[in-house]
């Protein structure tokens, strides 16, 4: 009775593998073919290519290729946002390179959200199409007397780099951004700097710093900020 069972139910899981019809996600995938936009993952201080590993197999499960999904790990994690921005120039002409398109959207986490302002800031022509920032700092973080190297000095609240950079528009015409936060950031104090005068903001319970990275609801709307051709969850400037 138990082997006749089995095979019953493998028989019912082939049928309703062919009767399969895709839902929501699998359609989008479908209709809007993920990777025509290749997509640069942009870790945080201290972090590495490592730490948006769950960002990037997200990503691939939706449908992006894998070699339209690169991450880059800064020579100095702790350091300059302005050195981090050359090498973010430099990742993002090796991915337009190998992949052979005109932009990409770029994912950054923390840290690495100011680094790519100021690359964006730094590089007035960046073959930048749209940005997620993620748990970024943009107005600074108390939590930066804790940290180390020159990254800590420029997240310092009224730094003379963060002055500079919020002078001018949270991104450059023609770059969409949204911000996506957590409500129990301990990383970003006040958590209300982690978010940009005029870009639409996600604020969510109850994900940590880190765990903004391997949160459900985060990839959802990373996904579908990405794919969205409609302009329905975007704000052109």
């Amino acid at each position: 009775m138990r082997v006749g069972a089995m095979r019953l139910g493998r028989l019912l899981v082939l049928l309703s593998l062919v009767a399969y019809s895709p839902g929501p996600v699998e359609s989008l995938v479908t209709e809007w073919g993920p990777g025509d936009v290749p997509v640069l993952l942009i870790p945080g201080w201290l972090d590495t290519a490592r730490d948006m590993a769950a960002m990037r197999i997200h990503l691939l499960g939706a449908g992006w290729p894998g070699t339209h999904v690169a991450t880059i790990t800064f020579s100095d994690p702790a350091g300059s946002n302005r050195d981090h921005a050359e090498e973010i120039d430099a990742a993002v002409a090796d991915l337009i390179e190998r992949t052979g398109v005109a932009e990409i959207d770029v994912v950054a986490h923390s840290m690495g959200g100011l680094a790519t302002r100021w690359y964006l800031r730094a590089y007035s022509e960046a073959p930048v199409r749209r940005v997620v920032f993620i748990g970024s700092p943009h107005r600074g973080t108390l939590s930066a007397h804790l940290a180390w190297g020159e990254g800590r000095v420029e997240m310092m609240p009224g730094s003379a780099f963060l002055d500079t950079l919020n002078a001018e528009h949270p991104a450059p015409r023609g770059v969409d951004a949204i911000t996506i936060r957590t409500t129990v950031d301990t990383h970003v104090v006040p958590g209300e700097s982690a978010t940009l005068p005029g870009i639409p903001d996600h604020k969510l319970c109850c994900p940590t710093h880190a765990g903004l990275l391997r949160d459900p609801e985060v990839f959802g709307i990373v996904r579908r900020y990405l794919a969205d051709d409609d302009g329905a969850l975007r704000r052109r400037r």
